[in-house]
This record gives C-alpha cells, sequence and structure tokens, in this order.
C-alpha cells in the first residue's frame, strides 16, 4: 500500500503550484493532501499578522496529523515550502521527501526586473502584481524563515529528490547544489531546462512528474 502524500506551496502562492502533482499521484493510487496554508497569497490578513514561527507551526500540524493517521508519509515541498519540508523531514517519520525550486539562494534583482518586465510585456503581471501586494513585513518573516530553516538541510537523512528550473526567475539555480551538497543519505538531483519557479506548471512538469512517481516507487 502506498504511503500518503502531504503537499506543500510555496510563500504567498497557493495549492494551485502542486495540484497538478497531486493529481497526477492521486491518479496513481497515492492519497494526496495539499492545504491552503497560512503564508498563501490569497488571506493577505494572515500575511500581515503572522510571524515565520507560526509556519512552522502549521506545517508541524498537519505532519502530526498524518503522523497519527497513517504513521509514515511522503512530503513534498515546493519554493519556500520546501524548507518547511525539510524541517518536517528530520521531526517526523517522512519516507521519502521531495524539494520542487526550493528557496534557499534567491535569484540576483536584476534578473527578477527583468522578469517583471518580460511579465508586464506579455501581459503576465503574476510577479509584479504579487510583489506591490506582498506586505513587507510578510517579506521581512520570509527572509527570517530561510536563515533559520536552512542550516537544518544538514539533518536530513531521508532518501531526497531535488528538482531545479534551470530558468528559475526567483530561486537561484545554485539552491539545488547547495541542497544537494548538504542532505544526507541517498539523493538524487535533476535539472529542468524548460521550466520556469512554477515548475509543476511548466513545459517539464511531464517529466518531473515521473521522476518523482519512479523516486516514491522504490523500496
Amino acid at each position: 500500500m502506498k504511503q500518503p502524500c502531504l503537499l506543500f506551496h510555496g510563500f504567498t502562492g497557493g495549492p494551485y503550484e502542486v495540484e497538478p502533482l497531486a493529481r497526477h499521484l492521486r491518479e496513481q493510487g497515492q492519497h494526496c493532501e495539499v492545504p491552503r496554508l497560512p503564508w498563501n497569497g490569497e488571506t493577505h490578513h494572515q500575511l500581515h499578522t503572522s510571524r515565520w514561527e507560526d509556519w512552522v507551526s502549521a506545517a508541524e500540524q498537519h505532519a502530526q496529523r498524518l503522523t497519527e493517521a497513517h504513521g509514515s508519509f511522503d512530503m513534498v515541498g515546493f519554493s519556500m515550502g520546501g524548507l518547511l519540508a525539510a524541517h518536517l523531514a528530520v521531526r517526523f517519520p517522512v519516507r521519502r521527501l521531495i524539494l520542487l525550486n526550493t528557496a534557499v539562494i534567491y535569484v540576483s534583482p536584476g534578473k527578477m526586473l527583468s522578469v517583471m518586465r518580460d511579465e508586464w510585456k506579455y501581459k503576465r503581471k503574476i510577479s509584479l502584481d504579487k510583489a506591490k501586494s506582498t506586505p513587507l513585513l510578510a517579506t521581512w518573516q520570509f527572509t527570517r524563515l530561510v536563515r533559520h530553516l536552512k542550516p537544518e538541510l544538514s539533518l536530513v537523512d531521508k532518501p531526497t529528490l531535488i528538482a531545479q528550473s534551470e530558468n528559475d526567475q526567483v530561486i537561484h539555480p545554485l539552491s539545488a547544489r547547495y541542497i544537494y551538497s548538504k542532505v544526507k543519505g541517498q539523493r538524487e538531483l535533476y535539472w529542468h531546462s524548460r521550466g520556469d519557479h512554477l515548475i509543476c506548471l511548466s513545459e517539464d512538469a511531464p517529466v518531473l512528474f515521473r521522476q518523482v512517481s519512479a523516486f516514491l516507487e522504490k523500496e
């Protein structure tokens, strides 16, 4: 019987960021949970009032519930959700860990501005609109969370799959190499040349999903 899988979205994002992967895994017979977490981009009142410790607590509550219900589970984390997924893998019975474009090293400000210009040019203003609407306090809490949880990567000893888009406009690709050098035990690193930050919604998604399925099917 397959383990259940818990999937975390990224900072100011939402379940839509990882739902395509969850749908793929469900088609393979795996129970998946994709909660809307307090750092999502839809309920800005939470971003105004919550701290990074609240985000860690919320993540732990989901992990605790799955542990009590199933004993162990697989874990997927996207972007900032990847750092929280790694945090849970150290403290809960996570069987296998999957980190997608995980937030460790940010892209350069120059490249981010270039991405925003391109999105404006093509009327894809997602990043620009999000930057305007995201509270500065929440952004500060995000940087604090990264600073506090980044050292925990060296404590991860579960089988880990790391996937990174080469054209990620938010997370620097060096993040993947850093994570690979820090986590212990069995680990796999995959680069995706056609995807951007939203890797589960990119052209590389079908390949990524096959890699994830193969990884989770290993004993």
